[in-house]
């Protein structure tokens, strides 16, 4: 999967990754955080360098290791992806 935005997002959702996305539809607003579609994502970075809250992780691996397991099956459901850890 591609990038992944952590639960420092949740009832943030400031929108500035998706003003720097340069593809339309990659980045997500949900009911409480934004996500990343991982079949459109790029892996530009410009998304993680424009977060003002550092929620956004540059592999689900990176989001696993901080904690984030939650954000990555939220990610996968969000796009009706199976998870295969």
């Amino acid at each position: 999967m591609s990038y992944i935005i952590g639960n420092k997002c949740i009832e943030v959702k400031d929108g500035a990754c998706i003003q720097v996305c340069p593809i339309d539809d990659c980045i997500v607003e949900g009911e409480d955080s934004m996500y990343i579609n991982p079949d459109l994502c790029i892996d530009c970075g410009a998304c993680i360098y424009e977060c003002p809250v550092t929620a956004i992780y540059d592999s689900e691996e990176e989001a696993i290791e901080n904690g984030e397991i939650e954000a990555v099956h939220n990610n996968y459901e969000f796009f009706n992806f199976k998870y295969k850890p």
